[in-house]
């Protein structure tokens, strides 16, 4: 068929876009953190260290900024379930990316109330995200009773619930500190 051009091929992001952009986003995580969802865009692109126009080619609306600095956070439990599997022994690697998940519930905790602005709400953002969650674990905790380091009838979401349920009991006192006891008392109760 003459006359008819290929559909253009996506770019790669420039290396100075994906800096700029992970910049922003860790940013806009501290002023979502310190003032809400009402933080200012024009302070998160001057402490970033961007002109307005790129926060904003990025990040079009403040819903689309608060969405990715969310996304971000699950997409590091993501990337960290691969590099501790590839690196560390079973049983140390679901240690470590439970450890990174309090801090996750963390993250999370302090951004929830911001997220609440989004249009709609954030319930569609945590649906699109679970499945990072889901399979990090699913596939620590298999390759944990694989080598043998775990009990074979371990429920990786009872991991999960455990830990999250550390910051709902006692979320006015260091949970953090008492999520990361649950962590080393999971990994001990686990053991054949």
């Amino acid at each position: 068929m003459a006359g008819r051009s290929a559909p253009p091929v996506a770019r790669k992001p420039r290396a100075d876009a994906l800096r700029n952009r992970e910049r922003i986003l860790a940013v806009a995580k501290k002023a979502f953190t310190r003032s809400g969802a009402n933080a200012s865009l024009d302070e998160i692109a001057k402490q970033a260290e961007v002109g307005p126009g790129t926060l904003y080619r990025h990040f079009p609306t403040r819903d689309d900024l608060l969405a990715a600095v969310y996304r971000s956070e699950v997409e590091k439990l993501g990337e960290a379930q691969e590099r501790f599997s590839a690196s560390m022994p079973p049983i140390e690697a679901l240690r470590e990316w439970l450890l990174l998940f309090v801090d996750y519930i963390a993250a999370k905790k302090i951004i929830a109330p911001a997220l609440e602005s989004i249009a709609g709400g954030p319930s569609r953002l945590y649906e699109n995200t679970t499945g990072v969650l889901t399979g990090a674990i699913n596939t620590l905790v298999r390759r944990a009773v694989e080598s043998g380091d775990v009990l074979p009838d371990t429920d990786p979401m009872d991991l999960l619930r455990a830990v999250y349920g550390v910051s709902s009991v006692a979320p006015d006192v260091d949970w953090t500190a008492s999520a990361r006891r649950m962590v080393e008392i999971l990994i001990r109760g686990l053991r054949p």
